[in-house]
């Protein structure tokens, strides 16, 4: 049994170099003159061998006649098929430098447009210098550019445009993310144009998403800064500020971990898929780990899970100022990759932000612990001076009736009478100062439903007619508001303490500034007698009022003289 050999398949030839003119001129340079000598010997050889002179002649004259213009054609056919490649090459030359040249100019156009929309302050100004820079870098005659949220811009050059004509050639390109670039061309737009239109639109998207991020961005530091600027309330604080960083983030757990009195830092608020806590519980060890570091730190895995239970990864961003550290902020995801391109600035800003809010509201609540303090102190003070004293007169008095009554009736009725209405006297005063003093639930109610029911209810807690007429649009800060409605309470319980006032009216205007006037017709009274002197109730005298009121940019007037009523005023400016 034969074997079969396998096919072998034949070498492959070379190509055959192709032989450039250079290579050939060169080489007849070098060949020919040679070859002529030798051609001209060989043919004078071969006339001398002829033996008529006129036959050597016209010999001559043939080979010659015919050498020389042959010659002469084949060496200027060499010169100007030369030429004609130079010519060719520099033609191609020039058309490379051109398509260069050109290339080059868009590259600078798309540049110039990068440039622009990287530095466009907003999503109008983005839309507007991509519509104009499209035109610039494609050639076209007319550019309309649209992204979504309704914002649009047309442009030819730098002016604004009406509907292009009809007998142009439009190029419709999509912007990723929506939107759409429509340009529009004197003459059909060539692939490399449509290759630069793609390119500018994704540059226009890129572009986009940034201004969009930077308005994010500030809106976000906006909705912190509104949300923490007269917050009291620690929790609620706490709550709104790791509410807008998590929103930020999209992110769907949050605490804050607080420095205590020794410098323990304890959970004060958190919340994740189990809803808010607020333990006091220690920090855990990741919360410690960026407290020490004082910088952003990330955690993963079991650290943190530590933190949130459910959690897969955790930013930790320190709350520190110049006083030191005053806690940590932690934000926790299921996903394991939430925060790989978090804006770490500007969440450690916000901390930053929340820092300062955190601070004011210790100082305020401490400020309220002092203030409650001092009205303890002076309220046992008015007692023992005021209500204590006059019982234990009211007691003599009545030890004395109970001597007297057997042997001087009279005396004795009489005594119980005053004792009686001086009873009375410090029934209505406690009554007066247990009104003054309940609390008050602005944030509940409102300033306006809070003037309305307080007016309505000293009315009839001290039998007195009593009106409220509000105009205008009343715009004041939460600090500004408790201010206008404690200098109400104090004129309202300095006129059921002093004025013997039959009626009482109270207006709040709002403009540029609001004003607050409080007019009764009581008895009136001289101010320069009573500027430095304490209420009973409130606890602040008309020259404490003028401080606070002054404090806040706003004028304290008191018109009043015995017998003409007493009209209180208070202005603040509006936010």
């Amino acid at each position: 049994m034969s074997k079969t050999r396998p096919a072998t398949t034949p070498p492959a030839r070379p190509a055959p170099r192709e032989v450039r003119l250079s290579d050939r001129v060169r080489l007849v340079r070098n060949v020919l003159p040679t070859l002529i000598v030798l051609v001209v010997v060989a043919v004078e050889f071969a006339i001398r061998q002829l033996p008529a002179i006129q036959a050597q002649f016209w010999a001559h004259l043939l080979f010659y006649g015919l050498l020389g213009p042959a010659v002469t054609f084949f060496s200027v056919e060499w010169i100007a098929e030369g030429t004609r490649a130079r010519e060719q090459a520099e033609h191609e030359l020039r058309g490379l430098y051109g398509e260069l040249s050109a290339s080059h100019g868009r590259l600078r156009a798309v540049q110039e447009l990068m440039r622009e929309v990287a530095e466009a302050p907003d999503m109008a100004a983005v839309v507007e210098v991509a519509a104009r820079g499209a035109v610039r870098a494609t050639g076209a005659t007319h550019a309309t550019l649209t992204v979504p949220g309704g914002l649009s811009s047309s442009a030819r050059g730098e002016t604004l445009l009406a509907a292009p004509s009809a007998d142009l050639h439009p190029l419709r390109v999509g912007i990723p993310g929506g939107g759409a670039l429509a340009l529009h061309f004197e003459t059909p737009p060539t692939p490399e144009t449509m290759a630069l239109a793609q390119a500018i639109s994704s540059e226009v998207a890129n572009g986009v998403d940034a201004a969009r991020n930077r308005t994010l961005d500030l809106m976000t530091l906006y909705s912190v800064d509104q949300s923490i600027r007269a917050e009291r309330n620690m929790r609620r604080l706490l709550s709104r500020v790791t509410r807008n960083m998590a929103a930020r983030l999209g992110v769907d757990a949050r605490a804050a971990y607080l420095t205590d009195q020794d410098g323990v830092l304890r959970l004060e608020y958190a919340q994740d898929q189990g809803g808010e806590s607020g333990s006091g519980s220690p920090a855990p060890a990741f919360a410690l780990r960026v407290a020490e570091a004082g910088t952003p730190l990330l955690a993963a895995g079991a650290e943190a899970s530590e933190v949130f239970p459910a959690a897969s990864s955790a930013l930790g961003l320190p709350m520190r100022d110049d006083d030191g550290l005053l806690g940590v902020l932690v934000l926790g995801d299921v996903r394991a990759d939430a925060f790989a391109e978090a804006p770490v600035a500007l969440l450690a800003f916000m901390a930053g932000q929340a820092t300062l809010a955190v601070r004011n509201a210790r100082a305020y609540l401490y400020s309220e612990e002092v203030a409650i303090s001092d009205e303890r102190a002076r309220i046992a003070r008015e007692i023992h001076d005021g209500v204590a004293q006059s019982l234990a007169f009211a007691a003599l008095k009545l030890d004395v009736v109970a001597r007297q009554i057997r042997r001087e009736p009279e005396r004795a009725e009489a005594e119980v009478r005053e004792a009686s209405a001086l009873l009375r006297e410090q029934i209505r005063e406690v009554r007066r100062s247990i009104f003054a003093l309940r609390p008050i639930d602005l944030e509940k109610y409102g300033l306006l439903e809070t003037l309305r029911r307080y007016v309505a209810d000293f009315g009839e807690q001290n039998s007195v007619r009593t009106s409220l007429e509000v105009s205008g649009d009343i715009h004041l800060s939460p600090g500004d508001e408790a201010i206008i409605f404690r200098i109400l309470q104090e004129s309202l319980n300095n006129v059921a303490k002093h004025a013997r006032a039959r009626e009482v009216a109270v207006t709040l205007h709002g403009s540029q500034r609001v004003l607050l006037r409080v007019k009764d017709d009581g008895q009136g009274f001289d101010p320069e007698q009573v500027s430095g002197r304490v209420s009973s109730a409130g606890g602040l005298g008309l020259m404490q009022m003028n401080e606070r009121v002054a404090a806040r940019g706003g004028t304290y007037r008191v018109r009043s003289s015995p017998g003409h009523g007493t009209v209180v005023e208070a202005e603040l400016p509006q936010v």
